[in-house]
This record gives structure tokens, C-alpha cells and sequence, in this order.
């Protein structure tokens, strides 16, 4: 067989491999036993199953996994964890890393086989490598963030709803996990889990808000701490704070009509460039086969990079209002 299929057959097992241990799901019989167990739990008379079901899941987020050795390989590990779980996933950090490193060896060994020296070789697989994945999770993160902030009004609408009716914040805050679907359900019912095991509403609400890291949930929580503390009309309070909130959400989209057209002039040139290349490279590869092994055009193709990274960087700056 020829060593170059052998390899190039490799690489594309390594991806392959990599992506199914990253996003495939769990055993479909364990997974209905978890189910099954949750359901039964979740209806039992007595608090203390409970609080057993909430210990047994913290111990079992806590047990090693055979994929930590390559967690071992990524630095700040507490930030690339934060990530992760604000992705809403139940991805874990070895994983992760375990998609990087099969990523970087897949991309080493194509360009090997392209004949690309492999100086040029090893910074491209660590690129690519270290950036297709985060740019995955920032843009789960992005998505989630935006669904939690265009549903979050509605939650705070269904708690001042809630506590005008007489019941308790804690009560509040379970109703609207129930009654809110998506990301503000699911925080929401991370809060009352860690309210029932012992921790304090303060902590409960601030432990989302890093998670979750918008300024719309660090509002509310800051709210709800000045109310415990001060007293007042809680309700009151609240339904300010969700009309604030809606327009803010307004003005956001105000802006983002006003500055798309800047938005798609800076997507267009700074992928023109690369687009040329690649249609070049495919129609005819000889004409562009020098970036990859003449020294003085490697270095032309990566001062290149270099600019445009800072150009593009600039025009992003440019379009990028923050509120």
C-alpha cells in the first residue's frame, strides 16, 4: 500500500475518532436509567432523596476520567472549564484537549504529505488545532448567551407575577425553572439545587452569573442582594428592571441594524484573500506551490497573515459597540 494513503488515511481516523469522543451522547440504557432515577427522585415525599440525588451528582461531576491526561496539556484549565460549562454542554475538559491534539496531528500529517516543510507544518497544526475548537465553543457560548438574554425579561416578568401572588423568592425561582425553557430554565434550576443542598441564595445566584457572564443576570442578582439587604418592594423592583432590560435589548438591535453594513464590508475584505488563495490552489496548485516550500515567500505569506490579522482586528474594533 502506498505510504501516502496509509497516512493520509490516518489523519482523517485521528479526526474522526476525536470528534465522536468529543460530541457523541451518553449510553442510551444508561441514560434511561438516569432518567428513570431522576424522575422517581424528583417525585419523592421526603427531602432528604433529594438532597442524596444532588450529592450523588456532584460526586459523579467530580470522579476522574481516563481522558485527564490530556487535560493535563492545556494551560488555565479553571478558564477552559468556565468555558465549557457555559457552553451548556456536559463536555469535559479531557475531551476537549483530546480534540486538539487530533486535530494538530491531522492537520501535521496532510501538510507533510502536501510537502510543506515542516517548520510551516507545526505552527499551522497548533493554529488550527487550538483555534477550530475555541472558535466552536465561543460560538455555542455566543448563541446560548443570546438565547438566555432574549428570554431572561420573560423569567423576571413570571417572577414579579409570582411574588405579587404572595409566594417566596425561593418558590419563585423554582416555578420559573419549570415554566422557562432553555438556558434561563436551566440556570434558574441550577440555583434552587444549590439553594436545597445548603448554599446561600447570594452564592447560588452568583456562581450562575459566572457562569453564565452577561450584565443582565449580574443586575439581578445585584438587585435581589440590595433588596435582602435594604428591604422594599421586591415585585417593584424587579419590573423596572425587566423594562430596563427590554430596552437595552432594544438598543442593542438599534445598533446592530446601524453598524451591519460595516459588519459585511469587513467580513468581505477579510476574506477575500483567503478565498483568492483557495481557488488559486485548486485551479492551479504549481503557481501557488511556492508559499509552501521557497523560504522568502513563506515569510511574504506569513508577514501577510500578520497585517491582516491587524486589520481585521481594527475593523472588528470599529463595528464593535458594547452598552
Amino acid at each position: 500500500m502506498d505510504p501516502t494513503i496509509l497516512i493520509a488515511a490516518i489523519a482523517l481516523m485521528a479526526v474522526i475518532v476525536g470528534a465522536v469522543l468529543m460530541f457523541s451522547g451518553p449510553n442510551q440504557s444508561k441514560a434511561l436509567k438516569r432518567r428513570v432515577t431522576a424522575f422517581k427522585e424528583r417525585h419523592a415525599p421526603d427531602r432528604e432523596a433529594a438532597l442524596a440525588a444532588q450529592m450523588r451528582k456532584t460526586i459523579a461531576a467530580r470522579l476522574p476520567n481516563r481522558y485527564n491526561r490530556f487535560a493535563e496539556l492545556l494551560p488555565r484549565r479553571d478558564r477552559l472549564e468556565l468555558r465549557l460549562r457555559r457552553t451548556g454542554k456536559k463536555w469535559q475538559l479531557g475531551k476537549f484537549a483530546a480534540i486538539n491534539v487530533a486535530i494538530m496531528v491531522a492537520v501535521i500529517l496532510i501538510m507533510m504529505l502536501q510537502g510543506a516543510p515542516i517548520y510551516l507544518a507545526i505552527p499551522l497544526s497548533i493554529l488550527l488545532g487550538l483555534g477550530l475548537p475555541h472558535f466552536f465553543v465561543s460560538r455555542l457560548i455566543s448563541k446560548r448567551v443570546a438565547t438566555f438574554n432574549s428570554r431572561f425579561p420573560d423569567a423576571i416578568d413570571l417572577l414579579v407575577r409570582g411574588l405579587r401572588s404572595g409566594l417566596p423568592i425561593s418558590e419563585t425561582l423554582q416555578v420559573v425553572s419549570g415554566e422557562i425553557p432553555g438556558p434561563v430554565g436551566e440556570e434558574f434550576k441550577a440555583v434552587t439545587e444549590r439553594v436545597r443542598i445548603g448554599r446561600s441564595m447570594e452564592a447560588a445566584l452568583q456562581e450562575s452569573a459566572d457562569v453564565i457572564g452577561t450584565p443582565e443576570f449580574q443586575f439581578f442578582c445585584i438587585t435581589l442582594a440590595i433588596q435582602r439587604e435594604t428591604g422594599g418592594n421586591l415585585a417593584e423592583t424587579l419590573a423596572n428592571l425587566s423594562e430596563v432590560l427590554r430596552k437595552r435589548a432594544q438598543m442593542k438591535l438599534k445598533i446592530k441594524a446601524m453598524s451591519s453594513e460595516a459588519k459585511a464590508s469587513a467580513w468581505i475584505v477579510g476574506a477575500l484573500p483567503f478565498v483568492v488563495f483557495g481557488m488559486i490552489y485548486m485551479v492551479n496548485y504549481e503557481y501557488v506551490a511556492g508559499f509552501f516550500r521557497e523560504q522568502r515567500l513563506i515569510v511574504a505569506g506569513i508577514g501577510g497573515l500578520v497585517w491582516m490579522s491587524i486589520g481585521v482586528g481594527i475593523m472588528a474594533k470599529m463595528v464593535n459597540f458594547e452598552i
